[in-house]
């Protein structure tokens, strides 16, 4: 028989969305037409995650080293971003899902920005699915803007070096407000985990799906949540 630990279903799910572009090149078709596709997969894993007993759901738009890309795709996902925004957030609302960002927003579009500080003001009271949405998030450089707000807190008098633990550090990410994932999945094959939540996921549990994201379907999901509960999590300890 499975212990409590083994049947329970993970409370944060985060997730690499990787595979969109192969995704369209294997049709033909342009490389932004796979990122469109899997902005609608979004949709279908965030009304899922309830089901599960998911309550938090952080998903991996756009990274620090996304912006090497060509000039033309990156231009083509920050006009889907706005776009998916616009789109989604009655939606979003009325689903009661909570949307927060992650990242650094300083290099972003003011336009994109307030589009962002809109959603988040606007669904701050929904409590049915937290989604967290990481663009221009890279884990090193959350972990070096946090660094150097606690040593402004520090140089200011307001912290005392010799108290700093790592919840001290945890308190300063961008990720503060919510629990460490429980299960990291990243689709298409590649068993990489590419700069995300590096910190948060210390402890996580990894799924590495050979399905391309916008193919990453509610069944696929519901499987990778079966097998996180077949598994032995013991934290560094071991087996009573």
């Amino acid at each position: 028989m499975k212990d409590a630990a083994q049947s329970k279903g993970p409370r944060h799910v985060a997730i690499i969305m990787d595979g969109k572009g192969r995704w369209a090149q294997q049709r033909g078709r342009p490389r932004l037409m796979g990122h469109h596709a899997g902005a609608k997969r979004v949709r279908e894993i965030v009304e899922a995650c309830p089901d599960y007993g998911v309550e938090y759901l952080t998903i991996y738009a756009f990274s620090t080293e996304n912006w090497k890309r060509t000039q033309s795709e990156v231009a083509g996902l920050m006009s889907l971003f706005r776009r998916y925004i616009e789109k989604e957030a009655n939606a979003l609302r009325a689903e009661n899902v909570r949307v927060r960002f992650i990242g650094d927003r300083m290099q972003l579009d003011p336009k994109l920005v307030r589009l962002m500080d809109n959603l988040e003001d606007r669904t701050k009271d929904c409590t049915r699915v937290n989604l967290t949405i990481a663009i221009n998030y890279g884990s090193r450089d959350e972990v070096g803007r946090a660094i150097k707000s606690l040593a402004r807190d520090v140089k200011a008098g307001q912290l005392d070096p010799e108290r700093i633990d790592e919840q001290t550090l945890t308190r300063y990410l961008d990720t503060c407000v919510l629990p460490d994932p429980d299960l990291v999945i990243r689709t298409s094959g590649e068993a990489r985990v590419s700069n995300f939540l590096l910190w948060q996921s210390a402890y996580a549990e990894y799924e590495f799906s050979e399905t391309l994201w916008p193919d990453y379907s509610a069944a696929e999901f519901a499987k990778s949540i079966d097998r996180f509960k077949n598994r032995d999590r013991r934290f560094g300890g071991v087996k009573a």
